[in-house]
Order: structure tokens, then sequence, then C-alpha cells
């Protein structure tokens, strides 16, 4: 189903980012990362107040495979 789209702006794309606008089938990733970080890592915002206190991140994984990518390229 046709979508209208507005105006939008694009501050920057990765090297492993998709822009899209429009119809479309499928959408697959060419790449993969995991993330580790502690409380209160990603806050965005003005004038935040926060407070961690005893913060762990648990960076143990034991398998081996979390996304696959077998059959995305």
């Amino acid at each position: 189903m046709p979508a209208i789209v507005g105006a939008f702006k694009v501050n920057s794309v990765g090297t492993s980012s998709i822009v899209h606008v429009g119809d479309v089938i499928t959408i697959s990733p060419y790449s993969e990362v995991k993330t580790f970080a502690g409380a209160g890592s990603f806050n965005t915002g003005d004038g935040l107040n926060i407070y961690n206190q005893n913060s762990v991140t648990n960076t143990y994984d034991n398998d081996v495979v979390d996304q696959p990518m077998a059959g995305n390229l």
C-alpha cells in the first residue's frame, strides 16, 4: 500500500545502515554487533539527573551465536 511521506532529514547513515522510503518486501542486515553498557549509558536529554549506585554490567555470554547472518547477503 503506497504511503505519503512528508519531508524528513537524515543526519547520518552508518556503513551498514539502511535508509528506505516507500514499499519494501525484505530488508536484511549485513552486519551484527553486541553492545554492553551499564545503567544510564544511553540516557539523552537536557538536564538529566541520574543516580546509579552499585551498577554492574554482566558481559558473560555463554552462547556462541546470537544473531546468525546466514542467508542475508
